[in-house]
């Protein structure tokens, strides 16, 4: 963990104009098999969620560590889903 504030916000606020530069260089073709993978890989959300919900010491920080765990999973499982629905799309069809 920083013990520095202000260097917390700084790595904060440099990786989202990283991300948003990143993000707007890719083909609106890719954007969604891009977000879908992306929200799939939000399983290490869920284990850092875990892990911050079960060590907190105050009330306020355990509710909000499962909060996290929720919406983590919520984003997780629509990454699979539309990763599935993708993938359906080019399956062969099956003749008859």
């Amino acid at each position: 963990m920083l013990a520095d504030p202000a260097a917390a916000l700084t790595i904060f606020v440099l990786s989202m104009f990283v991300g948003f530069f990143v993000i707007a260089k890719v083909p609106p073709l890719l954007h969604t098999p891009l977000m879908s993978g992306s929200n799939a890989i939000s399983g290490i959300t869920i284990v850092g969620a875990i892990l911050a919900a079960g060590h907190a010491d105050a009330t306020t920080a355990t509710w909000l560590g499962f909060a996290a765990i929720v919406f983590a999973t919520i984003n997780c499982v629509g990454g699979f889903l539309v990763t599935n629905r993708m993938l359906a799309m080019f399956a062969p069809k099956k003749k008859d």
